[in-house]
């Protein structure tokens, strides 16, 4: 075996996820050392201590921002539930999302995509979507104006994001098929092979989805952040404050997305 000479092996092939947890190698020598970026500071205004933050073990995680949620003729809109406030949010996520993409954060979508034959959802989970058992449900047909399809499945209506908000193609989907978004889902991998340690959170419905991930992503040892403009819930409002307390007591940090714009602008 050759000994170690300080070869330099930036050139070689790259085995992994580029720039973060990668390998290099080479027919005879497999180079395990991870990429080492530079950190990125920035200093965010936030509750209840303000943060320095790396954005290099950042990303921003957007959840169900769907058309059954957030749209016009989708499932909440059926039952006269007001989601003005969660279609309110498509502004201030987008212009969030842009500014952190222009920084090398990860984007990663995290929207219900249920299989059409329900064979991993558990009653208890199916449950709260049909308390009576006369509705659709989880994957169940409905009728919306002249469009039908089956609730919240993957690819299908419900589940597409809702009209304005901008994905970018190198921007991340995961589907998810709980309350939270790590349970039995791939996000908790590839978050590891980003090398994210602080994941900003925004989305709807703060009290329940976006709740959810965010204790998982607590106990899974990630730092967390909610933002609170780019939250909201068709909830009452107690619910949502009562959220934003646990956060800052219990789990991690709350900020704005409009400080954290301008700490990223002015960085």
């Amino acid at each position: 075996m050759s000994a170690y000479h300080g070869l330099e092996t930036s050139k070689w092939q790259e085995l992994g996820t580029p720039g973060r947890n990668s390998y290099r190698v080479s027919e005879t020598i497999v180079d395990m050392r991870r990429p080492q970026p530079s950190s990125n500071p920035v200093e965010l205004d936030a509750l209840p201590q303000s943060l320095i933050v790396d954005l290099s073990r950042t990303a921003l995680i957007i959840i169900d921002m769907q058309n059954d949620f957030c749209g016009e003729g989708g499932w909440i809109s059926s039952m006269g539930i007001d989601f003005a406030a969660a279609r309110a949010l498509v502004d201030p996520i987008n212009r969030v999302a842009a500014a952190l993409r222009a920084a090398n954060v990860p984007i990663l979508w995290v929207n219900w995509g249920v299989r059409p034959d329900r064979a991993n959802l558990s009653p208890s989970t199916q449950h709260p979507f049909n308390p009576h058992g006369t509705g659709p449900g989880l994957a169940g047909s409905r009728v919306a104006g002249n469009r039908s399809y089956n609730v919240l499945e993957k690819d299908g209506w419900g589940a597409e994001l809702v009209s304005g908000l901008e994905r970018d193609p190198d921007d991340i989907s995961v589907d998810k098929h709980r309350i939270s978004g790590f349970w039995d889902t791939p996000l908790d991998s590839i978050l590891r092979n980003l090398n994210a340690s602080t994941l900003l959170l925004a989305g709807i419905n703060g009290d329940h989805c976006v709740s959810a991930t965010r204790m998982d992503a607590n106990f899974h040892g990630y730092d967390t952040i909610m933002l609170e403009d780019c939250v909201a819930t068709t909830s009452s409002d107690f619910c949502l404050a009562g959220t934003m307390h646990n956060v800052r007591f219990c789990f991690g940090f709350t900020a704005t997305g409009a400080s954290l714009l301008s700490a990223v602008t002015a960085r």
